[in-house]
């Protein structure tokens, strides 16, 4: 991440962890303003970012998360979610994503207000 549009611009901060979401807040060339779950923004390339959908359990959750077998809050719990733990997004619906836990061979359903890397109500298909 680099602190303005071009190679000319300080490094400001090195990401070591793939699949980590960005959001995209301004565009500029090839170049984009991103901003991450810590409210840190800088500058990075397009080629450094995915078009792949990933999202965090929210940085301000303080209680595991359930990851259900189906859309509903009385679906059976496969497993329970730290913060910051990172998701593949497959779907969503506006009330629930289905999620892949990256790294691991374990999918299902967290209520989407639980997630940073998608917005409220946004539909995912």
């Amino acid at each position: 991440m680099r602190v303005g549009p071009s190679l000319d611009h300080a490094t400001q901060w090195v990401y070591q962890v793939p699949g980590l979401p960005l959001e995209i807040i301004a565009e500029y060339d090839n170049w984009r303003q991103v901003r991450d779950c810590d409210g840190i923004s800088g500058w990075m390339h397009r080629a450094l970012l995915s078009g792949r959908r990933t999202a965090l359990i929210g940085p301000w959750i303080t209680a595991p998360v359930p990851i259900r077998a189906a859309p509903r809050a009385s679906a059976n719990t496969v497993a329970n979610l730290a913060a910051r733990v990172r998701l593949a997004v497959q779907s969503c619906d506006g009330a629930w994503c289905h999620v892949e836990i990256i790294g691991h061979d374990l999918d299902g359903f967290v209520r989407q207000s639980a997630l940073w890397g998608v917005y409220p109500n946004e539909k995912i298909m």
